[in-house]
């Protein structure tokens, strides 16, 4: 049966949290076309022992490919058997994860199968019958919406833009053929060596304590950093203002030309709340703002807001975090 297909990240045997989004923006298609979800996640043996809970986000059927040739990220490999499974099973839409991986594999496969191909997705609906997507421009300036006229509609959503929700389906896991042969890699991938002292990812950390101009200088986001270790689990976040000045990496970025996070917490401290800032955090599940200005806009959104001098309140509050976790 025509289904839609959602690409799973697994990486180092682990599903990524992003595959619960992925799942949930294909049932949504499904429910309006009337179709099945396929969930699709490829890696090393040992993988379908891990793929259970994808049938509670609304997968009929999850596919697995395991092989010792796709334990790592191959481009050419995973597209060929990405493109043979959409052949076979018919697919009109294949969706892709906002990722640096759905992002390389989603435009390969569109290729390989002739049709156009749509990234950073906000929002996707079916209207009059066909997939019209939703999707920023200009650096968030304006709002676009795309119609695809062509099948399979080929498109990668944004992460953390779609909230994860249970709409369970059976979740039958059916293992998938992936024979391949040397032809169907370009390379090899070895070995990945992790950078030493490697952070954890801002757009995927359960806790974001983010920083902006109001720290004055660079060497102050030491009082984020002592704060982010002692609530523990939490990733430390920057405003552009920030990352422009050179006091941050772009990777710790949070907004419309960084990253999207979702995160149960997050703190915005010194930080004033503009409106391409407020785009990447805005499905936050609580805000905590710090701001000497009262009418910082920040406050607008933040569920908890402290007017006051962060230089007193950040250590204060790093202080009694540290207490109340007996460090």
């Amino acid at each position: 049966m025509p289904g839609i297909f959602a690409f799973v990240e697994a990486r180092e045997g682990e599903i990524r949290k992003v595959a619960g989004e992925t799942v949930t923006a294909a049932r949504g298609l499904a429910d309006a076309l009337g179709v099945e979800v396929h969930a699709v996640v490829l890696g090393a043996p040992g993988l379908r022992e891990r793929v259970g809970e994808l049938g509670k986000f609304g997968a009929d059927a999850v596919f697995v490919g395991e092989s010792e040739a796709l334990a790592r990220y191959s481009p050419e490999g995973f597209t060929t058997v990405v493109v043979n499974f959409l052949k076979e099973h018919a697919c009109d839409v294949a969706l892709f994860p906002g990722t640096a991986m759905g992002k390389d594999l989603g435009p390969r496969v569109a290729a390989r199968l002739g049709v156009g191909y749509v990234s950073d997705c906000t929002a996707l609906e079916v209207v009059g019958g066909s997939v019209v997507a939703a999707r920023p421009r200009y650096a968030g300036k304006i709002a676009s919406r795309v119609e695809f006229t062509g099948t399979p509609v080929v498109a990668a959503m944004r992460t953390n833009v779609v909230t994860a929700k249970e709409s369970r389906r059976a979740g039958e896991v059916r293992q998938l053929d992936v024979a391949l042969n040397a032809a169907d890699f370009g390379a090899i991938v070895r070995e990945i060596q992790a950078a030493a002292g490697e952070k954890l990812d801002v757009g995927e950390a359960p806790v974001v304590v983010s920083g902006g101009r109001g720290l004055r200088e660079p060497a102050n986001f030491k009082l984020l950093e002592d704060l982010a270790a002692a609530l523990g689990n939490a990733a430390v976040g920057a405003s552009r203002a920030v990352v422009d000045a050179g006091w941050r990496p772009h990777a710790e970025q949070v907004g419309q030309t960084g990253k999207t996070v979702s995160p149960q917490l997050y703190f915005a401290i010194g930080i004033s709340g503009a409106i391409q800032h407020l785009a990447g955090m805005r499905t936050a599940r609580y805000v905590v703002a710090v701001n000497k200005d009262p009418e910082a806009p920040i406050f607008k959104v933040a569920d908890y807001g402290i007017v006051g001098d962060l230089f007193e309140i950040v250590p204060r509050l790093t202080e009694e975090i540290r207490k109340l976790r007996n460090e």
